[in-house]
């Protein structure tokens, strides 16, 4: 799993590429920790890349989702297909990540 992170102005762009599970979360969670800690209002997840996707890997984009909310800011999670797609549907995610 690789990711990238691109911070224009207020919005923050989190680009998520190849498996997002228990072996991979971990680095991902310290973004999003920072995200947090630096008080990102806007942020977007794409998710076109990602290949495969575990329960702990929803969990970090939930909890992402969860902590922006909190501080008053918004998530966007976008581009999601294939595998990832069925995930997020099947727990109706699909209607909380809306573009």
């Amino acid at each position: 799993m690789r990711y990238t992170r691109t911070d224009t102005d207020d919005e923050t762009t989190l680009s998520i590429i190849g498996t997002l599970d228990a072996l991979t979360v971990p680095e991902i969670r310290a973004c999003v920790d920072t995200l947090v800690d630096e008080g990102r209002q806007d942020v977007t997840v794409d998710m076109s890349k990602v290949e495969l996707i575990d329960s702990s890997g929803v969990a970090v984009v939930v909890s992402l989702y969860k902590r922006v909310r909190a501080n008053g800011g918004s998530v966007k999670v976008v581009g999601f297909q294939g595998q990832p797609a069925t995930i997020f549907k099947l727990l109706r995610l699909d209607r909380v990540f809306t573009a």
